[in-house]
């Protein structure tokens, strides 16, 4: 079975997965240009807004957070062929769900046709507080109900909606995508996104989840698509994992336990990786010598994993993280495509 490998873009990392500094627009540039010449299908950016607190606590300055859709259209002016995904675009903290729909199929024209958008509610509730104190909203059913906004702007002349959490009425939204069908991706490790992937989306974004896990919930994905009249088959299992190759495993291990990703994880395990805590995170990851990373890779595709989204490259610095994805490229890609 073939599978698809795609590279994490740091558009918003800086102070979590990567020190500060990191991330300045030449360097995301070098890193989107450098996965296009190595042949990765894409690059993912994620999406912040504010700073979190364990971040403001550990760096004396604030990170960059780029927004991912306005970098994608700068990066595509500086590429040809390389597909760009929001991995994940966090809905919920965009309330003006026709003002997306609008950037969304503009950047895929502009692009030529090579936008993939994956939506999430976001691994830190604080920072939907940050925006809008006081709400109650379920972010959840926010990124649902929004989902269903975004595919009636695009799937219908003119449209209107009349939801809990976005309304419009007799909106004629032009040009629609470049792409007859737009991917959509659900990002998120919740047991209720099985549901939503399985009715709606064209791929399923979990995160380090290990193949017992994973095979259990792409199980319960096949058999909710299939009963809702979907050919499973076209839904992708798209998951994240950190990436850190190195001669021998305990080198590996050892170069990522130094690393700001390391830490970055273990802030996870109290929201998005809560689920995955106990268990080792450099056995979830694809942590390893080559040989060691492509058997973690086979399980996984034994899973059901059809592509490796957004791959996140344990570095601490820019060169590093090149050098990553090019040892990646050349030593594993080859052995599980």
């Amino acid at each position: 079975m073939s599978v698809i490998v795609s590279a994490g873009l740091p558009t918003g990392m800086e102070g979590l997965t990567y020190p500060i500094p990191f991330s300045e627009p030449e360097a995301v540039i070098r890193i989107a240009q450098h996965a296009e010449r190595l042949g990765y299908h894409s690059v993912w950016g994620n999406d912040h807004m504010t700073t979190q607190h364990y971040v403001r606590a550990e760096f004396p300055v604030p990170p960059r957070f780029w927004e991912p859709l306005i970098t994608y259209a700068f990066v595509a002016a500086h590429t040809k062929t390389l597909r760009l995904g929001t991995g994940v675009l966090v809905l919920p903290m965009r309330r003006d769900i026709v003002v997306l729909a609008k950037q969304l199929a503009t950047l895929d024209h502009f692009s030529g046709g090579r936008l993939e958008f994956g939506v999430g509610v976001g691994a830190y509730r604080e920072e939907f507080e940050a925006l809008w104190p006081d709400s109650k909203a379920h972010r959840g059913d926010m990124v649902e109900e929004g989902v269903k906004a975004i595919q009636a702007l695009f799937g219908t002349r003119s449209s209107s909606f009349e939801g809990k959490y976005y309304q419009f009425r007799d909106v004629e939204l032009y040009p629609k995508p470049l792409q007859k069908h737009l991917p959509i991706y659900f990002g998120g490790n919740s047991e209720k996104h099985i549901r939503r992937v399985a009715e709606s989306a064209d791929g399923w974004i979990p995160a380090g989840m290990e193949p017992e896990r994973l095979k259990g919930m792409v199980d319960s994905i096949r058999q909710l698509a299939a009963a809702a009249g979907r050919d499973p088959s076209k839904i992708a299992i798209a998951p994240q994992y950190v990436v850190h190759v190195a001669k021998t495993d305990a080198a590996a291990m050892a170069r990522f336990r130094q690393s700001q990703m390391y830490k970055h994880l273990v802030s996870l395990g109290k929201s998005t990786l809560k689920a995955q805590k106990s268990l080792p995170m450099e056995d979830i990851n694809l942590i390893g010598s080559p040989a060691a990373v492509i058997e973690k890779a086979e399980r996984l595709k034994a899973a059901g994993v059809t592509h490796f989204l957004g791959l996140y490259f344990a570095a601490n610095d820019v060169q590093e993280l090149l050098d990553q994805m090019q040892l990646f490229a050349e030593e594993v890609t080859p052995k599980i495509v």
